[in-house]
C-alpha cells in the first residue's frame, strides 16, 4: 500500500506547486513599459502625449464633462497617482480640491504645476479674481506653448534617455499650436467688431478674449465653485438686451441653469436670446473624436463662436493639422 501512496503523493504535490505558480503568474502585474505619466486634465494629457510619443503611457484623471474646479481625488485616483513616474497638473488653483493630495505626492514623486511656470506678467489677474491668477491658460495657444515646454522639461528630467525624441516631438507640437493661433485670429476677424461678445456660464475664456479681441462675460467668476448673484444676472440681461447680442453659450462641463436664466430674463424684456452652441471649457470631448484633442477642441469652439456671432469660417478647421489622437482617461469620479 505504501508503494502506491508515495507516487500519488508526489503527483499531488506537483499539481499543487503548478497551481500556485500559475495563479501567481496570472495575478502578477505586467512589466512597466516606458514612462508612466498621470495628468489631472485631458488638455494636459493631450500635450503630454504629443511630447512623449510612444515612450510613455499617459493617463488623464478627468475625462469628458468633468469640472476640475470641484473635482476631488478618490482613493482610486490616489493609487493611480502613486503609480506614476511623473504627475502633471495645471496649478493656479484650477484643481483646488486636490491641492493637499498633490502637495503630499510631491514629497515622493515628481509633481509639476505647469501653468505656474508661466511668467506672472503674462497671466490674467483681474480684481474680481481676488488676488488669484486666471488658471484657464489653455485658451491662448501662445500660452499653451509655454505649458508644452514645461511638459518637455519634466519628461527630459524624468526620462533623459529619450531626450532627443521628446524635443523633436515638442517642436512639432509647438508648430501646430502656432498654426492654430494664426487660424483662430483669421476666423475671429470675420465677426462684426461690435458683435464680438462672448457670454458663458463662468469666466473661463478670458485668455481667449485677450488674445483675439473678444469681450468675454461670465455669469460666475473664475471658478464654477462660486455662486451666481441675482444682480449679476440682471446686469448681464440689461447688457444683452441693450446691445442686441444674439447668442450666449453653454459649456460642456458646467450646468446650463445660469444661461437659461439669461435667456428667460431677456425674453421678459422683449429680446430673443439664443444658445449659440456648446463650448468645451474645462474639459475636452470624448476619446476618439476631434474634440477629444486640444487642437480639435479649440477649433470646435472657434467655429461655434464665429458662426453664432455672425462671422464666417473662412478656412475650414479640418485644414489645420490635428494633434495626436486622444488616449486613455481614467474617467469621471
Amino acid at each position: 500500500m505504501r508503494h502506491l501512496l508515495a507516487p500519488l503523493l508526489s503527483i499531488m504535490v506537483a499539481l499543487l506547486v503548478a497551481s500556485v505558480v500559475g495563479c501567481s503568474q496570472q495575478g502578477a502585474r505586467p512589466a512597466k513599459v516606458g514612462l508612466r505619466v498621470v495628468a489631472t486634465t485631458a488638455m494636459i494629457a493631450d500635450a503630454a502625449r504629443n511630447v512623449a510619443g510612444p515612450h510613455a503611457e499617459v493617463i488623464a484623471l478627468m475625462g469628458q464633462g468633468v469640472d476640475p474646479h470641484v473635482y476631488k481625488a478618490s482613493p482610486g485616483d490616489v493609487r493611480t497617482l502613486e503609480s506614476a513616474d511623473l504627475i502633471l497638473y495645471n496649478g493656479l488653483h484650477l484643481e483646488g480640491r486636490m491641492a493637499d493630495t498633490l502637495a503630499q505626492l510631491g514629497k515622493r514623486r515628481r509633481v509639476v504645476a505647469l501653468a505656474e511656470a508661466i511668467p506672472h506678467a503674462l497671466l490674467r489677474s483681474p480684481p474680481e479674481f481676488e488676488g488669484q491668477h486666471d488658471p484657464h491658460v489653455w485658451f491662448d495657444p501662445t500660452l499653451w506653448k509655454l505649458v508644452a515646454e514645461q511638459v518637455l522639461d519634466a519628461m527630459v528630467k524624468t526620462d533623459p534617455a529619450h531626450e532627443a525624441e521628446y524635443r523633436a516631438n515638442a517642436a512639432k507640437y509647438v508648430e501646430q499650436l502656432e498654426s492654430l493661433h494664426a487660424w483662430t485670429k483669421a476666423q475671429i476677424a470675420t465677426i462684426p467688431e461690435g458683435g464680438r461678445v462672448l457670454v458663458t456660464a463662468h469666466d473661463a475664456f478670458g485668455y481667449f478674449g485677450r488674445a483675439y479681441g473678444v469681450e468675454v462675460l461670465g455669469i460666475q467668476g473664475i471658478s464654477t465653485d462660486s455662486e451666481t448673484s441675482l444682480d449679476t444676472v440682471r446686469s448681464l440681461v440689461a447688457l444683452l438686451v441693450d446691445r442686441k447680442i444674439p447668442s450666449v453659450f453653454v459649456e460642456s462641463s458646467v450646468p446650463r441653469k445660469s444661461i437659461e436664466a439669461l435667456i428667460e430674463g431677456s425674453k421678459a424684456r422683449g429680446h430673443t436670446l439664443l444658445i449659440g452652441g456648446e463650448l468645451f471649457s474645462d474639459a475636452m470631448g470624448s476619446d476618439g473624436t476631434p474634440e477629444g484633442t486640444y487642437l480639435g477642441m479649440v477649433r470646435h469652439n472657434v467655429v461655434t463662436i464665429v458662426k453664432a456671432l455672425g462671422g464666417t469660417v473662412a478656412v475650414e478647421s479640418s485644414e489645420v493639422p490635428a494633434s495626436a489622437t486622444s488616449g486613455s482617461h481614467k474617467g469621471a469620479p
